[in-house]
This record gives structure tokens, C-alpha cells and sequence, in this order.
């Protein structure tokens, strides 16, 4: 059961209702998840969707590699609403299954297209060691270019932010929990 819960309509602030609004008039239609909590601060609500919907919606990473970045994300954190809503999203993005199985069983996926293994190669590589190679960074950049690379590494920041605050405040449990992290974690 989540820790917290969005406050009904008659019980927001006037400041609350207004990043509500926001939110749900934006590209996803709806309040996001994270706004669960980022809410008690309508500010940080406001500032932390719109970052949101920048990174995911309006970058040069094409969905499926967006959605890459945010499983490779959401299973380092074993984030399961994360996992739970970008599995989904990753599948309707054209993910291999079996690449989606890997990752949740962190194991290496076989990818074969070239910007799909350096997405998945700067992202495992920077989240799990919060360093990135200079062979790596070059060979990032070489493939997705610079604004890519930028745009991926704020993917990876944004994500591990939704991970962390979907997890401490036990948002979309027990309703999205991902058995396959667990058999993994």
C-alpha cells in the first residue's frame, strides 16, 4: 500500500490543483505517479513533470530507446511500477521481449542495433558504476551524438528520481509488483 496518496480535488491547495492541472492538460493527459509525493511541493511537482515529459516525449532518442534507458533504470533500482509501466510502454515501442526478459534478469541482451547497444552499454555502465569510460563516452557520442548523449544522461538521472520516489513512498504497490525483479534482486 502506498505511503502516500494524491490528495482528492477539495483537499488540494490552490497551488496543488494548479500542478495537477498542468499536468493532466500535458502530453501524458494525466498526473503522473511521482506527483504522488513531488505534490507536497507544488513547485517541485510542476518543474519535476514538465522535466519529465521533456525527457521522455520531446528528445532525439526515439521511444524505444527511451524506453530502454528507463527498464535499465527501473531494474537497477528494482523500481516495480517503474519496470511495471515502461515494460508496457518499452513492448509498444517495438522492445524485443527477450531483451526486456534479460534486463530483468540482468543478464546482457542481445542487441543488435547499434544505438540500442550503446544506450543499453552508457546506461548499465553509468548507473551501476556512476562513471562513464572515455571509450565509452566516445563511442555514445559517435553513434547517438552529443545532444543524444546529454539527453540520454538526464533520461538516466530523471528515472533513477522516479525509481527512488516511486520506491521510498511505495507508490502503485502492491498492485504493480513485477515478480520477474524479484526473482532477480
Amino acid at each position: 500500500m502506498a505511503r502516500l496518496t494524491l490528495p482528492e480535488p477539495a483537499d488540494r491547495t490552490p497551488e496543488q490543483a494548479e500542478a495537477c492541472a498542468e499536468a493532466a492538460s500535458g502530453i501524458r493527459g494525466r498526473v503522473p505517479a511521482p506527483m504522488i509525493a513531488w505534490i507536497r511541493n507544488p513547485e517541485l511537482a510542476r518543474r519535476a513533470q514538465k522535466l519529465g515529459e521533456l525527457l521522455r516525449y520531446q528528445t532525439t532518442l526515439e521511444p524505444k530507446l527511451s524506453e530502454l534507458a528507463i527498464l535499465v533504470t527501473a531494474r537497477h533500482w528494482t523500481s516495480h511500477y517503474e519496470w511495471t509501466v515502461h515494460k508496457r510502454e518499452g513492448l509498444k515501442a517495438g522492445m524485443d521481449p527477450e531483451v526486456v526478459a534479460a534486463i530483468a534478469a540482468r543478464r546482457e541482451p542481445a542487441l543488435a542495433d547499434a544505438r540500442e547497444r550503446a544506450v543499453y552499454d552508457v546506461a548499465r555502465t553509468l548507473i551501476g558504476t556512476a562513471r562513464l569510460p572515455k571509450a565509452l563516452h566516445d563511442h555514445g557520442t559517435a553513434v547517438l551524438g552529443e545532444r543524444g548523449m546529454v539527453e540520454l544522461v538526464a533520461l538516466l538521472g530523471y528515472y533513477s528520481m522516479v525509481a527512488l520516489t516511486l520506491n521510498a513512498f511505495e507508490i502503485g504497490l502492491p498492485e504493480a509488483h513485477a515478480a520477474e525483479l524479484e526473482a532477480q534482486a
